[in-house]
């Protein structure tokens, strides 16, 4: 299908990981396998979903896949949200992180949709 590395939201995605990354790092020890981790990972899930979904075969098993990745972004806003609310995470930086995580999944929407539609000829 397509180089995942070319998608914009891919890139988006990589880049909010990231971020997420460099954030956890602050939280409290005691979260490493608790909130540390569950927010790490959902995060990064949605960048390896969209690069599995651009590996398959058809345009079906691509949607489920950028479906799982918008399902994965709006995980990661929950995590954005606890994680401020216990106050591991600034309100500066969860107001960027959630703009992010809801940018991402707007435009995951959007190329589920273009995906979906019939080409043109």
């Amino acid at each position: 299908m397509t180089d995942f590395k070319q998608l914009k939201v891919w890139r988006k995605a990589h880049e909010m990981t990231l971020e997420t990354y460099r954030v956890t790092a602050a939280f409290p020890r005691e979260e490493m396998y608790g909130l540390t981790s569950q927010l790490r990972r959902a995060a990064a899930s949605i960048g390896a979903n969209i690069a599995e979904g651009c590996g398959r075969r058809s345009e079906g098993e691509m949607c489920r896949f950028l479906q799982i990745a918008r399902g994965s972004a709006s995980e990661t806003e929950y995590h954005f949200l606890l994680a401020r609310d216990l106050h591991f995470l600034a309100e500066k930086d969860f107001q960027i992180l959630t703009r992010k995580s809801d940018e991402l999944q707007r435009m995951l929407t959007g190329l589920i949709q273009s995906v979906r539609s019939p080409k043109s000829a």
